[in-house]
């Protein structure tokens, strides 16, 4: 067995998990057996004093067969 690692920057008007959430499903429109998800980093954008856009830096593992 072969895992391949991504990393990406998944995005949320909602929240952080929203936002990785976000990241496995894009990735599922292209990637097939994805096996895990690592989250490194949490940032957000802010905007008047209130958080405007979660971002979640991950890095997704999947099989290649």
């Amino acid at each position: 067995m072969v895992v391949k690692l991504i990393e990406l920057i998944g995005t949320s008007s909602k929240s952080w998990e929203d936002s990785v959430e976000s990241a496995i499903s894009k990735a599922g429109e292209s990637l097939k057996n994805i096996h895990a998800v690592d989250v490194l980093s949490f940032k957000a954008k802010v905007e008047n004093g209130k958080i405007s856009e979660y971002r979640t830096n991950v890095k997704i593992a999947f099989v290649i067969e």
